[in-house]
Formats: C-alpha cells, sequence, structure tokens
C-alpha cells in the first residue's frame, strides 16, 4: 500500500494573465521548476521582471520548459544570473528556438531599458550561460531527479512545444504549457492524456472558439484580395514561432495555386527568418500532411514574390516597393519589433489593412488596435488609425475552449484538482465554472504567489 506523501505547488506566474508563466514543485527535498517566462504588457518586457524571484534560485535542482514562447522563457537568464545551477531541460527545437529569441529580444529590452531608465533584465551571458546548462530530450523519454520521474508529452503548440509529467509516489501532475490548436498545418495534434491526478492548464481562449481551418483560410484569401483591388499595403504583426510558419504555408498555397495575383510578400523578421530555418531543420516533428508536400518537392517556406529582410537596410528599403504588398513582421501584439514602424507609417491611410492573427493581451497596442482604437502612439508620435483592422483568431496555436474542454474530459474521472492559469481572469473564472458545472471537477483559479498542498 503506498503512503500518502504531500507535494508542495507554488504558482510564482502566469496566473490571472497570459504571461510570466512559472510554477514551483517541492517534493522529498528536491525542487523542480517548470517555465520561468518574461511578463509583458505594453512593452516586452513589463517592469515586473525586474523584481526579485520569489524563490531561491540557488536551491532549485532542475528547470522543465514546455515551449519557446518569451512568456515561458524570458526570465531563464535573469533565473541563471540569480544563480540557478542546475539542468535545465527541453525538446530540441525549445533549445534552438530558445537560443535565437532570448538573444533576439536583447535588442528590444535594451531599448527600452534606456528610455525607462532602468536595468536590463539579462545579458548576453546570461543566455549563453544557461545555455550551457541545457540538455535535450525526447518526448516520453523519463528523467528522474530524486524521486520524481518527468517526461514531456507532444502538446502541439509550436514546434518542439511539449507538456511536462511529474509523477511522484505513484501519481501525476500535469502542466499543459500551452496546448495547440489541433489540427495544424505542420505539427502533429496534441497527445491525449488520460491519467493525471492534478493539471495545472492554460485558459488564453477559455470563453470563446475560434473559427473552422476553412474559414480561416476563406478570409486570409478574401483580405489579401481586398487589400490588392485597393492598392494598399496589409501589414501582420505576426509571431515569429509557428504563426509566422504557419501563414508562410498557407500564402504559398494561395501563390502556386493562383489564388492571388503576383504581389511583393516581406518577412521583415530576423528572428522569425532564423527560426524557420530550426523548422526546416526539424521535420520530423511534422505532422503527415505537411511531410507529404515536402516529399512531393514542395519547399512550403519559399514561393515567389517572397522576400527576407534580415537587415535594418532591407527593412527600411520596404517602403520603396510599389504597393500593394504583404509585411509579415514581429511582435504579434506591436508591442516592439519592426511591425512598429510598418504601423506608423501605414496605419493612417484607409487603404491599408493590418491583419491580427495572435493573441492580442491586455495593455498592448495590438489589443487596442484590435478594440477599435482611433488613435495609437508610436515611437512619441500620435498616428490616426484609419487603415482597415481585421482579426482572424483561426490561426492561434492555442486550443479554443470546447478543445480545452474535451482535453480535460479525456482524463476527468482520474482528476483530483484541476488549476486553471494563463488566462485573463474573466476566461479564466469562465472555464474554471464550465469544468465545474460540465465535469463536476475540482476545478480552482489560483492567484500570484499563492502555495498549495497536494496529496501524492
Amino acid at each position: 500500500m503506498t503512503t500518502t506523501k504531500k507535494l508542495k505547488l507554488s504558482f510564482y506566474g502566469g496566473t490571472g494573465e497570459v504571461t510570466g508563466s512559472n510554477f514551483l514543485v517541492e517534493a522529498g527535498g528536491k525542487k523542480i521548476l517548470v517555465d520561468c517566462g518574461l511578463y509583458q504588457g505594453s512593452k516586452i518586457g513589463d517592469a515586473r521582471n525586474l523584481n526579485p524571484l520569489l524563490y531561491n534560485a540557488a536551491e532549485v535542482d532542475a528547470l522543465f520548459v514546455t515551449h519557446a514562447h518569451i512568456d515561458h522563457i524570458g526570465r531563464i537568464p535573469k533565473l541563471v544570473k540569480d544563480g540557478f545551477r542546475g539542468d535545465i531541460y527541453s525538446t530540441a527545437p525549445t533549445k534552438g528556438i530558445s537560443d535565437l529569441s532570448l538573444v533576439d529580444s536583447l535588442g528590444v529590452l535594451g531599448k527600452e531599458a534606456k528610455r525607462d531608465n532602468h536595468p536590463v533584465i539579462y545579458h548576453e551571458e546570461d543566455v549563453t550561460r544557461a545555455m550551457k546548462q541545457w540538455k535535450t530530450v525526447k518526448y516520453h523519454e523519463p528523467i528522474v531527479i530524486g524521486d520524481f520521474s518527468v517526461v514531456f508529452r507532444d502538446a502541439g503548440h509550436i514546434l518542439g512545444s511539449a507538456m511536462v509529467e511529474i509523477t511522484y509516489n505513484g501519481k501525476k501532475i500535469l502542466f499543459t504549457g500551452d496546448l495547440g490548436n489541433s489540427p495544424a498545418p505542420l505539427l502533429r495534434d496534441t497527445e491525449a492524456v488520460t491519467d493525471a491526478d492534478y493539471m495545472v492548464i492554460e485558459s488564453v481562449y477559455g470563453d470563446r472558439n475560434h473559427e473552422s481551418v476553412d474559414e480561416r483560410k476563406k478570409r486570409t484569401e478574401q483580405v489579401i484580395e481586398e487589400t490588392i483591388s485597393s492598392g494598399g499595403v496589409l501589414m501582420i504583426p505576426a509571431f515569429s514561432i509557428e504563426r509566422t510558419q504557419d501563414l508562410l504555408l498557407e500564402i504559398n498555397n494561395l501563390v502556386e495555386n493562383k489564388r492571388i495575383p503576383p504581389i511583393s510578400i516581406f518577412l521583415d523578421s530576423p528572428l522569425a527568418i532564423k527560426v524557420t530555418k530550426v523548422y526546416r531543420e526539424s521535420q520530423d516533428f511534422f505532422n503527415k500532411e505537411a511531410l507529404g508536400i515536402i516529399h512531393g518537392g514542395d519547399d512550403i517556406f519559399n514561393f515567389p514574390g517572397l522576400k527576407l529582410t534580415p537587415t535594418t537596410e532591407e527593412s527600411k528599403g520596404i517602403i520603396d516597393y510599389p504597393n500593394p504588398k504583404i509585411i509579415i513582421a514581429g511582435s504579434g501584439m506591436s508591442n516592439g519589433g519592426r511591425i512598429v514602424h510598418h504601423e506608423q507609417h501605414y496605419l493612417g491611410d484607409p487603404k491599408n489593412t493590418l491583419l491580427l492573427i495572435g493573441y492580442q493581451a491586455a495593455g498592448t497596442p495590438g489589443r487596442m488596435l484590435q478594440e477599435g482604437a482611433k488613435k495609437i502612439r508610436i515611437n512619441g508620435e500620435d498616428i490616426d488609425v484609419r487603415a482597415r483592422i481585421v482579426n482572424i483568431s483561426g490561426y492561434s496555436a492555442h486550443k479554443d475552449g470546447d478543445h480545452l474542454f474535451k482535453f480535460v474530459k479525456a482524463t476527468a474521472d482520474t482528476l483530483k484538482t484541476i488549476f486553471v492559469v494563463h488566462g485573463e481572469p474573466k476566461t479564466t473564472m469562465f472555464f474554471v465554472q464550465r469544468l465545474r458545472d460540465y465535469l463536476g471537477l475540482n476545478a480552482y483559479a489560483p492567484q500570484a504567489g499563492e502555495s498549495v498542498e497536494l496529496d501524492f
């Protein structure tokens, strides 16, 4: 007979909001972190990231990283800087993309720090040190830390994304990270889980659903055609990881099937260009459909009209190309990166279109534009918004409300408690109530800094 033990779970980020993911598990004299992400809002790096960590970094034995989005990895260099000397574990693509993303973010974080007269959250040497501590593992390959056994399961969210399943004293707690909007254009579906005792689950879209894939494709084609007809510029603030690659695949299909006229299409994101190279080298993570296209001889990330602009000079030169044209640039929430310069130049013209294809966090310029702002401040200049603003949620890399519910339902019979995190308060509480009402679960939305003891 197994003796009941206690496991302490602490929520140090990603509660009551969609950024700053950071959870600590303690039992049997060991401490394990899951994710250590950046807080974000109107800026890439919120001032809260400068606050001391709420635990002793030197006492943490290991860090498990679900995926390479900055709101899940952005404080790892700070963790290392503050004394963490344990191993960092993730899949190989997550490590590769994290290295690129953390170094890429330094430029924007440095500009913000200089403008706001505060220290930089981390430096390049902190990233280098973190990468030396970083180990890669495959899905389902167990890692033993004291009495913990940890495996990664395929989350289907972005390339290499994983759920973290921790087994202790014969029971399992699952950290979902972000769950993918399956079926996805490139990646395999989210792996089913049927035997979790406890779960920490994201809820970004817990209160609403996405358009279907067919509707998304139809609306994208329509927006492109309308912008071409008006002789305007289509700006797409895109997350460099996954959203950009999915979008390139769909535009590739439109171009090669002659569904849209020839047009200049700029991928104006150094990070997205580098990340796309990682995608090219990681095809064993793709689904059968994407592999079939590739094996048929189609380079899905290269097509007529596509122009890569990695340098600042090339980016500035986009303005000299005649309209109509499409510009895909980061950041996805318009709170930094090259997209803000294009918005500054093109938002004032009603012939132009801004297409939002990702989640826009509260307080970000992208959210303000999504909600109909008629004026927005960019680089110290007030810009009148006359361009058309279009939102297509079907490109989201997150599961929507119904699919989150379906994922939980598969293991509802084994769950003792489910903690709902990584969502805005209204959305999280809607999903909590749905899980309580329709599955009879002990669902709970933890508060920032809260700790709970679980029976194991």
